[in-house]
């Protein structure tokens, strides 16, 4: 029963906390945008790309979540092997799409005061979410 128990707020914590996350990166990289919006309204095609970036760990935690649901309908005794996923795949997305979203907020503030930083912080922005990437895939070979 406790396994049960466990497995399902595993499931509940994979999925809450890549929403969470995603959606403070957003509104992280959002905030920039408005006010780059201000100052340069033509960049508005990048800034939209670069606050959507942290909207992908919230993906990758709903992956997870049917992944691991999978596993627990088959296997209910498994439950704290889910937890255990769950918590560890939904914090790694978590705080990679918080800082993927500051990332991205510095970006666009750059690219708002005209620098040629698009690219750059595309590929910046990469480099957390490779972290969000490695879990979700972690959890998918267990």
């Amino acid at each position: 029963m406790i396994e049960t128990i466990l497995g399902y707020l595993g499931l509940g914590l994979v999925l809450s906390l890549a929403g969470i996350g995603s959606a403070y990166g957003t509104t992280i990289a959002g905030n920039a945008a408005e006010g780059a919006l201000k100052k340069k309204p033509e960049g508005s095609g990048n800034y939209m790309v670069l606050s959507a970036l942290p909207a992908t760990q919230g993906i990758y935690g709903f992956v997870a979540f049917f992944m691991l649901l999978n596993k627990m309908k088959a296997d209910p005794a498994s439950g704290l092997l889910i937890f255990g996923i769950g918590l560890s795949v939904g914090l790694v997305c978590m705080l990679s799409a918080i800082r993927q979203g500051q990332v991205c907020a510095n970006g666009i503030v750059g690219v708002s005061q005209g620098h040629n930083v698009f690219t750059n912080t595309l590929i910046y922005a990469a480099l957390p979410e490779f972290y969000a990437i490695l879990g979700l895939v972690g959890a998918l070979m267990i």
